[in-house]
This record gives structure tokens, sequence and C-alpha cells, in this order.
């Protein structure tokens, strides 16, 4: 009945690899467009996709698995030289400024200083 001889195995592991990125860390992630998050979810499926049929199931499994050197390296080293927490990225203000971005995060919300906009 199950099989795991097909490539829907593929993108079912990378699916679910970015499934938990982004229950656990997808609030690194919460000011990002949402098109490059798609777009970044799309190029994995592809390639690890590709490298199992050019090459085998086996090195586009490992190809995967050696992505999260990367992903183990910024978060447990890298940012907290930075003075931020690796996995909650906290303070903010130190990760906004990291990321560039714009730290006033009720400018593009509807909120102002605080207050409920009245514009509708």
């Amino acid at each position: 009945m199950w099989s795991t001889n097909t490539i829907w195995f593929e993108i079912a592991i990378v699916s679910i690899v970015f499934l938990c990125g982004h229950i656990f860390l997808g609030h690194f992630e919460e000011r990002s467009p949402k098109w490059r998050k798609l777009l970044k979810y799309l190029i994995s499926v592809t390639l690890i996709v590709t490298i199992s049929i050019v090459f085998g199931r086996v090195y586009a499994l490992v190809i995967l698995g050696l992505s999260f050197i990367p992903v183990f390296y910024i978060h447990a080293v890298h940012l907290p030289r930075k003075g931020i927490n690796g996995w909650t990225g906290e303070p903010k203000s130190k990760y906004y400024e990291y990321r560039k971005w714009d730290k006033d995060i009720f400018n593009n919300s509807g909120f102002e200083a605080g207050k409920k906009s009245t514009n509708l």
C-alpha cells in the first residue's frame, strides 16, 4: 500500500523540513515577503527532486542534510556573536537592525504610535 519509491517521498521530506523550520524558526522571517518564502521552498523542492532523479535518493537526502550546517552555524554561532539569541531572535531591535528591517513594526500595519488608525 505505502511506497517510498516515488518522487513524492522527497517532496514530503522537504515539505516537512520547511514546515518544522517555519514552526520553530519562522519568527526570523516575519518581515520577509511571502513571495520570497514561496520561491525559497519551490527552489529547494526542485533542487532536491532534480538531484534525486539525476543522482539518486541518497545523494538528494545527503544534500538536504548538509543544508542544515549553515542553518546551525548561523543560529548557534553567528547570531549569538552579534548579541542575538539564535533561537528566539531577541532582542528584536538588534535582529531587525541586523536584517536592515524597519524597527517600527507598526509602520505598515495600520497602527500609528500605538493608536489604531481610523483609515478604512
